[in-house]
């Protein structure tokens, strides 16, 4: 795990609890952020390749992404390793002062990979049936070298993990589209199989608060930028509805 701008000090103590005495050990609030828009104009999948940082469009979500969280007291920022991730959690850290750390575990799924360096309109011919198997039921996918409940672990066992590790105040997580999604639903206790429902686009901040229940708070997007806290921007998160069609992650 790679610290992108050296050491960087708490910026809260560990709450205490006035009864107990004990630390509370919990983060405040995880945000899951999905990397902003790619500059990616052949509309290739581009998985875990090089040389794929964020389009002008994509850096200015980034920055709102920043302006968003600033009012936050985060306390820690984990990334992606891969370019796109570590451009949009570089832009959240320049709005908090907080250094981005980098945890592998935090990558694009491994079944993006199967794929990368074809343009998503040619995966039909080049890949038969696989994009149909994806939609349809992404949590038995025969050519996956990592299943749907393997990435879902992945993911919340590192939610579950920076949330016990910075407990004084919110930690920013910064990711892809499937493994966030596959995350939160592992997270709050719902089914797999409504991983194309209500994805995060480029730049959504989907909000949760940990507890023995984990859940959601809040859904913003970078369409408008508010402050925390303000309406605007804001929605809550629903697992149901109609699937979203694939899209670069």
């Amino acid at each position: 795990m790679e610290n992108r701008f050296g050491p960087h000090p708490d910026l809260k103590l560990p709450r205490v609890c006035p009864t107990t005495g004990n630390n509370d050990r919990m983060a405040a609030l995880v945000h899951l952020v999905r990397h902003a828009e790619v500059d990616n104009p052949g509309h290739l999948v581009y998985a875990d390749l090089p040389g794929f940082g964020l389009s002008p469009h994509g850096v200015e979500q980034a920055r709102r992404a920043g302006r968003y969280l600033g009012p936050r007291p985060v306390v820690a920022i984990w990334s992606s390793p891969l370019e796109r991730s570590l451009r949009t959690a570089e832009e959240i850290a320049a709005r908090t002062g907080v250094p981005v750390k980098v945890d592998p575990d935090l990558t694009e799924w491994a079944v993006i990979g199967r794929w990368k360096g074809h343009a998503w309109r040619d995966l039909p011919s080049a890949f038969p049936g696989d994009l149909e198997a994806y939609l349809e039921h992404p949590e038995s996918l025969a050519f996956a070298g990592e299943t749907l409940e393997e990435l879902a672990e992945r993911m919340a066992t590192v939610a579950r993990r920076l949330d016990s590790e910075h407990p004084h105040g919110d930690v920013v997580i910064v990711s892809h589209q499937d493994p966030i999604q596959a995350g939160i639903l592992r997270l709050i206790g719902s089914p797999l199989g409504g991983l194309h429902q209500e994805k995060p686009g480029h730049g959504t901040v989907v909000t949760l608060r940990p507890g023995p229940a984990w859940r959601v708070e809040t859904v913003w997007e970078p369409g408008d930028s508010p402050r925390f806290g303000e309406k605007r921007g804001l929605r809550a998160l629903e697992h149901a509805g109609n699937p979203d069609g694939p899209t670069s992650a």
